[in-house]
């Protein structure tokens, strides 16, 4: 399997940033036509207002991306296949155990035909679109409904914090529901789960015992079962697998344990 370092599939003609890696990506102008949904999280990958006159970025649908990668799935319940990951830049969210903070600010802005073309390069079947929060990004819908024409098996992993009614319907929803050691339920969109369908799935990631007991109640409260699968995930490093996995069947609880494969393989280094 090869693995390729992310930073240097980004086409620097294309989007127009500083090449020396100092920066400049991070400061590069991002108009509105760009599809930020900006948000004072978001505010500090884009450049001052004033200079929006100058700036030289198409007015072809663009995106944030802070990096490309082909990899094996790491989660849900396409773990193990060979998929290329989009990782938008940016989130409105600061969970506890966030993995990407380095996808918070930052990347460089891409053209969908760019992406596109990226993606080809690996003739893959399956292609995730993460973040970061994706949906952060307005254009993000634009490229799912890309990706999809272009006939690939496409999946976007949201938070669950922002609006999936317009998320193209082959696209599969990987809606991840915050628990209270998050720190962010309370940014949970809970309209959300009454959109989601049979081939979407809901992810909780637990990092304790009070983090099981309130997704089992979510679960019954909402009336979940059955409507979509559903993941557990205990927090890496965080919560015991073996005894989330003893919890589980001791309640009989008709939800799938998966652990974050590309940890265990990688040790979540970037590009993985």
């Amino acid at each position: 399997m090869s693995h390729v370092n992310p930073g240097a599939q980004l086409p620097l003609q294309d989007v127009g940033v500083d090449s020396s890696g100092t920066g400049g990506a991070a400061s590069q102008l991002l108009p509105q036509s760009a599809g930020f949904a900006i948000t004072s999280d978001l505010a500090s990958v884009v450049d001052s207002p004033s200079r929006m006159a100058s700036s030289s970025i198409s007015n072809a649908p663009q995106l944030r991306i802070s990096e490309i990668f082909f990899s094996l799935q790491g989660e849900t319940s396409r773990i193990g296949l060979p998929t290329v990951f989009i990782r938008l830049t940016g989130c409105p969210l600061r969970c506890s155990y966030c993995d990407t903070r380095y996808a918070f600010t930052g990347g460089q802005n891409c053209s969908i035909a760019s992406i596109l073309q990226q993606v080809a390069e690996y003739a893959p079947r399956y292609v995730t679109v993460t973040g970061g929060e994706p949906l952060a990004q307005k254009n993000c819908l634009l490229l799912l409904r890309a990706l999809c024409d272009a006939g690939y098996e496409v999946s976007l992993e949201t938070s669950g914090a922002l609006d999936i009614g317009e998320v193209d319907g082959r696209v599969m929803r990987v809606v991840d529901i915050k628990t209270p050691a998050s720190g962010e339920a309370e940014k949970n969109l809970w309209e959300n789960l009454p959109l989601l369908a049979q081939h979407d799935e809901i992810k909780f990631v637990l990092c304790d015992e009070n983090d099981y007991q309130w997704a089992r109640l979510i679960i019954q409260q909402h009336q979940l079962t059955g409507q979509c699968a559903i993941v557990f995930s205990p927090a890496h490093a965080t919560l015991d697998a073996t005894q989330l996995a003893e919890w589980i069947l001791r309640d009989r609880l008709p939800v799938r344990m998966l652990l974050q494969l590309h940890k265990l393989l990688w040790n979540n280094a970037p590009g993985h």
